[in-house]
């Protein structure tokens, strides 16, 4: 007997209880609070990281205009503006690196959550495609397997988006150390030219 999929045994198949319901709810309201409180955090570090560059930077700027101030000839001034050069872009270059790795570090998390529900979510409706497949009438094989080939081609999909992600993410990474290094190697040189 071929029955429809719109057939109420079908719908009846894949009716979730009100258990099911309120457990998936109940387990979405905890990772919601969980990456509410990973955002949180991922601020406390940007502020932290904040308080303690412009801190750094207001000791320095007194050190830099005590200096200036203590300048006998413009010789000594160029020497004082070459030697304050590159720590500058040194500190930079850090301040960029623990700026990329807070975000990067509450960005992990979010994809963690996300993948984690998403199998959690393919493995829910796998099983509940199994579960009609094993109740399904007689003759209505060709529509369960239209079923798990659609399921399938959409788990190999994610998975493909998935490791795609995690590529250009690894290239953003490199692409940012290699920047960074240039920056720090580029400041070295000119402040090695302006001393000679």
């Amino acid at each position: 007997m071929n029955r429809p999929l719109n057939h109420p045994f079908w719908r009846s198949q894949m009716a979730l209880t009100a258990d099911q319901i309120l457990a998936a709810q109940k387990a979405n309201l905890e990772t919601l609070f969980g990456l509410t409180t990973k955002a949180f955090e991922g601020v406390e570090k940007l502020v932290e990281l904040n308080v303690t560059a412009s801190k750094a930077a207001l000791a320095e700027a007194q050190n830099t205009a005590q200096a200036a101030l203590s300048v006998k000839d413009a010789q000594e001034l160029l020497t004082l503006q070459a030697s304050l050069f590159q720590p500058l872009a040194e500190k930079t270059a850090a301040y960029s690196r623990h700026l990329y790795d807070i975000a990067q570090g509450t960005g992990a998390e979010f994809t963690k959550a996300f993948e984690a529900k998403a199998t959690e979510a393919q493995q829910a409706f796998v099983g509940l495609v199994d579960s009609a497949s094993k109740n399904a009438p007689a003759g209505s094989e060709t529509a369960v397997a239209v079923l798990k080939s659609a399921v399938a081609a959409a788990n190999n999909a994610f998975e493909s988006v998935q490791k795609a992600v995690k590529q250009a993410s690894d290239v953003a990474e490199a692409n940012f150390n290699a920047v960074s290094s240039q920056a720090v190697a580029a400041a070295k040189t000119a402040t090695a030219s302006r001393k000679r």
